[in-house]
C-alpha cells in the first residue's frame, strides 16, 4: 500500500513515512489533512475568549530562542504582584473571558508561594474562570528550585485552582537540539513524564512543538510521534499546537526561515499523524492570523483565542501584543468560509456563529 493510500485508509504511519509526507506536493498533502479535519469537525473553526497573563520576565534559564526573559542584566525586568495579576484576571472576566492562560519565566526570586498564591486568589474570587497555567518547564523549575517532587508541584497546582496545563516548554524533543536551544531546561523525557503525571490525575493539557529554527524535518516527526505514543497511554492531550519560531530579538542565529508552504505542510502532517489528539491548533500569535486561517484548510481546526494581551511571542516579533476583538475574530473566520465556534478550554462548544 503506498503512502497516500495508507493515509486515505487511516493507517498509522512510521517515522520514515512521516518524513516522506514532506515530499508530497502542498495541495495533495492539504487535501489529505483536510479530509481528516472535515471528518472530525466539518467546517467548524474553534476559538475561545481568553486572556494571556505573563506575570514575570525574570528567568533563571537562558534559552537561545527566547526574546521575552530578562536575563543578562536586562534593565526591563518586571514581576507582577498578586494584586496586579488578580486585577487583570478580574477585568478580563468582566469583559467575557472564560480562560486565563498564565505562563511566566522561571523567576528564582519569588518562591513557590508566589506562583501558587496567584492561582489561589484568582480561583477564590473567580471560581468559574478556567485557569490554564504552569508549563512542564515551570513545573520542573519549581521542582529543582525548591526541592519538590513533580507530584508535589502538580498536587499544589490542583489545590490552588489550576484547571489545565498549557503545552509550552516542549520545544523540540531531540536532546541534541535541546542542548543547543535550551540547555539546563526540562528534558524531553521529563516534559513527557510531567504531562503523564498530570493526565494520571484526570486533568487535560495541550502539547506544543517549536519549529522553524535549527531542527530537521526528522526531528519534527520524532517529536510528533512521541506525543502520539504518550496519548495512546493517557488520552490527556486535547490539542497539539505547532508553534512557528519567532525570529526577532533573540540569540538564535537562523539563516533561513520557513516558507509558508513548509509551515502549512507541518500543520497538515500533524493532522495526519496525530490520529489520537482531537484538535490541531494554528496559534495565530506565532503563525499570523492570515496563515492560521489558511491552515484551517490544511488540517487545523482551532485558532486559540482573542488573547487580549500577550508578551512572550510579541517580544520576538509576533503581532499578538494586544490580541483581536471577538467581532473581528468571528468575521475573519467567516470570511475564510468556516463556521466560528466559541469553545471553553476543554473544547466544549459554547456558541456557534452561523
Amino acid at each position: 500500500m503506498d503512502l497516500i493510500e495508507k493515509v486515505k485508509n487511516r493507517k498509522r504511519l512510521t517515522q520514515e513515512e512521516g518524513e516522506a509526507l514532506y515530499e508530497l506536493d502542498l495541495f495533495t498533502l492539504g487535501e489529505l489533512a483536510d479530509s481528516i479535519r472535515k471528518e472530525k469537525f466539518g467546517k467548524k473553526s474553534y476559538f475561545n475568549i481568553n486572556r494571556h497573563i505573563n506575570p514575570t520576565n525574570i528567568c533563571a534559564d537562558i534559552c537561545k530562542f527566547c526574546a521575552y526573559s530578562a536575563s543578562r542584566k536586562n534593565p526591563n525586568q518586571y514581576t507582577m504582584s498578586h494584586k496586579q495579576i488578580l486585577e487583570i484576571a478580574t477585568n478580563s472576566y468582566n469583559s467575557g473571558a472564560k480562560e486565563v492562560h498564565i505562563v511566566s519565566a522561571h523567576n528564582p526570586n519569588d518562591g513557590v508561594d508566589w506562583y501558587m498564591g496567584a492561582f489561589k486568589k484568582i480561583k477564590e474570587k473567580l471560581p468559574s474562570l478556567h485557569i490554564k497555567a504552569m508549563t512542564a518547564a515551570e513545573v520542573d523549575f519549581l521542582s529543582r528550585e525548591y526541592g519538590l517532587s513533580y507530584n508535589e508541584v502538580l498536587d499544589l497546582m490542583i489545590e490552588n485552582g489550576v484547571d489545565s496545563m498549557p503545552g509550552g516548554g516542549a520545544e523540540i524533543f531531540d536532546e541534541k537540539v535541546r542542548e543547543y536551544l535550551c540547555k539546563g531546561k526540562v528534558t524531553s523525557n521529563q516534559w513527557l513524564e510531567i504531562h503523564k503525571k498530570w493526565h494520571d490525575r484526570g486533568r487535560e493539557s495541550n502539547a506544543t512543538m517549536l519549529f522553524g529554527h535549527i531542527e530537521s524535518r526528522a526531528n519534527r516527526i520524532d517529536h510528533i510521534l512521541r506525543l502520539r505514543e504518550l496519548q495512546d497511554i493517557t488520552g490527556g492531550f486535547n490539542a497539539f499546537i505547532p508553534l512557528v519560531y519567532q525570529r526577532a530579538n533573540n540569540f538564535l542565529k537562523v539563516k533561513e526561515y520557513l516558507t509558508g508552504q513548509e509551515i502549512l505542510k507541518t500543520y497538515a502532517i500533524s493532522r495526519i499523524l496525530l490520529d489520537n489528539i482531537s484538535h490541531i491548533k494554528a496559534y495565530w500569535a506565532t503563525a499570523s492570523i492570515n496563515l492560521a486561517l489558511i491552515a484551517q484548510e490544511f488540517g487545523a481546526d482551532d485558532l486559540d483565542g482573542t488573547i487580549e494581551k500577550e508578551s512572550i511571542q510579541s517580544a520576538a516579533g509576533a503581532k499578538s501584543g494586544n490580541g483581536i476583538s471577538i467581532d473581528e475574530f468571528i468575521n475573519l473566520i467567516k470570511s475564510f468560509g468556516f463556521t466560528p465556534v466559541q469553545r471553553d478550554s476543554l473544547y466544549n462548544e459554547l456558541k456557534i456563529y452561523n
